[in-house]
């Protein structure tokens, strides 16, 4: 997601997670804060669904909407939409994105590799780190 465009968009962007991933402007500790402090807002992404989705709606803005990649939701926000975002992909697409890697127009982000025996460090660094991890299942 490109925090950064919507915040150049005069947007505030509020992210929150359960672990480190903080890109967002202000953060909210799934874990440790309470949710409903963060206020009103236009839009929430979920990728979390249940508890969560339900909680996230009720913040809401009127007009504003709800996005969710976790499958079909009975979850409404009042007075808001709400946008079951599924993808599916089929043979022709990914052969276009493999194409886009190996011309250059797409490039991928990633900052460790791990092992599978390495994964839950990995997951969960000490640090904040640039790009995605990668974890190899296979020797």
């Amino acid at each position: 997601m490109d925090y950064g465009a919507a915040g150049r968009q005069g947007r505030l962007v509020t992210g929150g997670t359960s672990g480190i991933g903080r890109a967002s402007q202000e953060f909210v500790d799934l874990g440790d804060d309470a949710l409903e402090e963060v206020g009103r807002v236009d839009l929430v992404f979920d990728v979390i669904g249940g508890d969560i989705a339900e909680r996230s709606a009720g913040l809401i803005r009127a007009g504003g909407t709800l996005v969710t990649v976790v499958g079909p939701t009975e979850i409404r926000p009042a007075g808001g939409l709400a946008v079951d975002f599924v993808v599916e992909s089929d043979r022709a697409q990914l052969n276009e994105i493999v194409q886009r890697v190996r011309d250059g127009r797409l490039r991928t982000n990633i900052g460790n590799v791990a092992t599978l025996d390495d994964a839950v460090a990995a997951l969960n660094p000490a640090e904040r780190r640039n790009g995605k991890t990668i974890i190899h299942v296979r020797p």
